[in-house]
């Protein structure tokens, strides 16, 4: 069964949808994604966290909001920081790459990783 990952920023609008986009197209992952402010296109909730085996959040302050608004909801899952800042256009090519970089290592590496929190 694929992996169920869910990708969150801040809007919703530039990086985790397209997170979302190239790892539900192209490797054909379970995706998801929301942003963490009031003003998001898709704010999160406690059933897609639920729903996901991995949590990627575009920066830490992402990963703390989280933490404080769902901290029943994170019990067992990986909540996981990827350190991308807002400097990115939707679908940007270097986005693109980072995130191809980042992510599919993270999930074949399973828990053991510094990045998990």
């Amino acid at each position: 069964m694929p992996p169920k990952l869910l990708f969150v920023c801040g809007k919703n609008k530039l990086r985790s949808p397209t997170a979302e986009s190239i790892f539900a197209d192209e490797y054909s992952w379970n995706t998801r994604s929301f942003g963490v402010n009031n003003d998001s296109e898709i704010q999160m909730n406690a059933e897609d966290i639920e729903w996901a085996d991995y949590i990627f959040v575009m920066e830490a302050k992402h990963r703390k909001k989280i933490q404080n608004a769902f901290p029943k909801c994170l019990k067992n899952k990986k909540l996981i920081c990827l350190n991308i800042p807002d400097n990115y256009d939707y679908m940007d090519d270097d986005l693109v790459d980072i995130l191809k970089t980042k992510v599919p290592p993270l999930i074949k590496s399973g828990t053991n990783t510094p990045a998990f929190r």
